[in-house]
């Protein structure tokens, strides 16, 4: 709603305007003071999620590998409202493949963003999008990306109902160690 506010000060496609109801802040300099805010939350959140992601493992094993004909068929079956998610441990190949892309598309934001905010400090990060409006393009398209993802992870969760309880309660406990302390681990009695 910020990002609205900001884009409506100086619009990049001529007939594209968000009315007032649906952004935040009063003016565009608002909107900059929540966007920074947000920024700040939501990039520190990011950083500490993908830093656990990245030493723990836990992205290799739950999101690689992605088989494109898995995708494929897995789209299909989606497709057709029959997609069929047994285990909630594990995320199909469609899923896999949406997460990886707005992880992308995230990082891609804050590349762009960096760009927008002090194009000339971030020079490096600009010309990389090849001029500022480029930054803006990008930064435009990533957002329109992102919401797009939350439509689909929606929709995706609505055709398989279980999921959306497993939402709510944390769903079924996963022993997310590594199978090596697994295997070392004592026995249990239960």
């Amino acid at each position: 709603m910020s990002g609205w506010k900001i884009y409506n000060d100086e619009v990049i496609f001529g007939f594209l305007h968000f009315p007032d109801a649906v952004t935040l802040g009063p003016w565009a300099q608002h909107g900059l003071q929540w966007h920074f805010f947000g920024m700040w939350v939501l990039g520190l959140n990011g950083l500490a999620y993908l830093i656990y992601g990245l030493v723990t493992g836990r992205f290799r094993r739950l999101l690689l590998p992605i088989s494109p004909r898995e995708v494929i068929r897995e789209a299909l079956a989606a497709a057709r409202f029959r997609l069929q998610h047994a285990d909630l441990t594990h995320y199909n190949a469609v899923q896999k493949t949406l997460y990886v892309g707005v992880i992308l598309v995230i990082i891609l934001q804050v590349i762009s963003g960096l760009a927008i905010w002090k194009p000339v400090q971030f020079s490096f990060l600009t010309a990389l999008f090849y001029d500022f409006q480029g930054a803006r393009l990008a930064h435009f398209f990533g957002m329109t990306a992102i919401c797009l993802f939350m439509v689909v992870h929606v929709a995706l969760a609505l055709l398989v109902p279980k999921t959306l309880l497993a939402m709510i309660t944390g769903g079924p406990r996963v022993d997310d160690r590594p199978a090596r302390r697994r295997a070392s681990a004592p026995a249990s009695n239960m």
